[in-house]
């Protein structure tokens, strides 16, 4: 089966109301047949904040902790997502990239 990869922004996922909308749409496609991964940004405007709080701390940061900082953003997003699907009966898990890995 092929794989469906969709891809949310920000804006997409800025709250509750527009999570459900995403996930109204994966499921529309779901319950077509398709197999879905999904891709989420942080909610709209998580990663500015994210970055003024760290240039609050420093004028030098590093960049492995600022990557590691910014990516708390995304895991928020995919983590409620997974909820919000789950609970309308859906199974779903979220994942990071090193937790997906890629596999043949």
């Amino acid at each position: 089966m092929d794989t469906t990869v969709l891809k949310f922004g920000g804006s997409s996922v800025a709250d509750n109301e527009k999570l459900q909308l995403v996930a109204n749409k994966i499921i529309n496609l779901y319950d077509k047949g398709l197999n879905i991964v999904v891709v989420l940004s942080a909610q709209g405007k998580t990663t500015d904040k994210l970055m003024n709080d760290a240039k609050e701390l420093s004028n030098e940061i590093n960049k492995r902790e600022l990557d590691c900082l910014i990516s708390t953003g995304e895991q928020v997003s995919v983590a409620k997502l997974s909820i919000l699907l789950n609970k309308m009966g859906y199974q779903s898990v979220s994942l990071t990239g090193w937790q997906a890995r890629y596999s043949n």
